[in-house]
């Protein structure tokens, strides 16, 4: 214990210093970005030769817990950014070069294009194709709930490359412009008042064959290595509140929420509190484990963490709920803590859809983790084409 903790104090101390050295409040942010990038602290986890220092993933957070304390961006992309995270696995290393420094620069956007119309939770049922064209392919299809679209450079695409194979095999992977005509964005109004989702309709757009991710048609392997990113995202950070300005609705703000409605002393109430944070702690054990396993194991782990983290979302809304009563039903400027409550157990069905429904991640945890048998699949090697639709 004493040699990780040493080892923790080490890199304490070094990005302290180099902070110190380096960053002033208000810096060109794109001198800040290089600086960041060539010392290695914009993905600290990974490889020296990749952009990294070769730290470990307790270590990465360490920087990103300094970097947080004296207000310096730039940091934690081997855990946030999907993009890089995906072509630092699965690219090839001209993609890597190419690709990943505009991103961890924070100079070039993405977004997911993964679920359409006909293909939410069956994904490999997903219709829109790809067709080579030189050395190039054209894209046509639609995709939905699309977040970030409207202001993305890149979409991780997948699409049907070859429709004489079964399904799960005639997929392929691509980094897909978004700039580009035949790129049709158009905002969903959601529930909670928002347009943070949108459809995306591709049209004879194009994308370069030097874009894609992984083999022709092993786009599901590098597709799943994405959404294992995406889910240990949605596990490390949630998203609660409406806008930067309302407190994060954490254990200890449910405390000061109860504290301020005299209902801190009911037994009820602080065991609804202690229960959440009981879910908290053993979803932030499970995330730990999960890192230090990898592979399928990593997998599995980090679909656990997802639907722990909508239980914990969905039973915070509902413990402030109970806390404010019948200012629950309030909303609006006026009535800032029922607006809050409100929009929070509207949001919470997010979580419960993005990366993956739940009922999804429970399929995912009885067939690998508890060993029951797959659902039947009477098309399993049937080609895509012959497919009923």
């Amino acid at each position: 214990m004493s040699d990780v903790s040493s080892g923790d104090d080490t890199v304490r101390t070094e990005v302290r210093e180099w902070l110190a050295a380096n960053w002033t409040p208000g810096m060109d942010r794109n001198r800040w970005a290089d600086l960041v990038l060539d010392a290695g602290w914009s993905a600290p986890s990974w490889e020296p030769e990749w952009f990294g220092r070769g730290l470990s993933d307790a270590e990465s957070r360490i920087v990103a817990a300094e970097f947080a304390a004296v207000g310096a961006p730039g940091t934690g992309h081997d855990r946030a950014n999907l993009f890089a995270c995906t072509l630092h696995d699965a690219g090839t290393d001209e993609q890597k070069r190419r690709l990943i420094p505009p991103s961890l620069r924070g100079e070039s956007k993405w977004c997911l294009l993964y679920s359409e119309p006909g293909a939410g939770s069956d994904l490999a049922g997903l219709r829109t194709r790809a067709d080579r064209d030189g050395d190039r392919y054209v894209v046509n299809g639609q995709k939905v709930w699309t977040s970030f679209a409207t202001t993305a450079d890149y979409g991780l695409l997948v699409a049907r490359t070859d429709w004489d194979v079964p399904k799960h095999n005639g997929i392929s992977f691509f980094m897909f412009p978004m700039r580009q005509p035949g790129v049709d964005v158009r905002p969903i109004h959601q529930i909670t008042g928002e347009s943070e989702f949108n459809e995306v309709f591709i049209t004879d757009a194009l994308v370069p064959a030097e874009n894609l991710v992984g083999p022709l048609g092993g786009g599901w392997a590098v597709l799943q290595t994405a959404l294992g990113y995406e889910r240990r995202l949605m596990g490390d950070l949630a998203r609660t509140t409406k806008s930067a300005t309302k407190p994060q609705e954490d254990k200890e703000s449910l405390i000061g929420l109860a504290r301020t409605y005299d209902k801190l002393e009911d037994g009820h109430t602080r065991q609804q509190i202690a229960r959440i944070d009981a879910l908290a702690a053993v979803n932030r054990w499970n995330t730990q484990r999960a890192k230090a396993s990898g592979g399928t194991e990593a997998a599995t782990l980090m679909a656990l963490g997802k639907i722990a983290m909508s239980r914990i979302l969905h039973e915070t809304a509902r413990v402030q709920t109970e806390i404010v009563d019948a200012e629950s039903m309030l909303a609006g400027p006026d009535n800032p803590v029922g607006d809050a409550v409100t929009f929070r157990t509207l949001n919470a069905y997010f979580t419960s859809i993005g990366g993956g429904t739940d009922q999804i991640q429970r399929n995912i945890v009885g067939e690998r983790v508890l060993g029951l048998p797959k659902e039947p699949d009477p098309y399993r090697n049937t080609a895509f084409r012959e497919l009923p639709h």
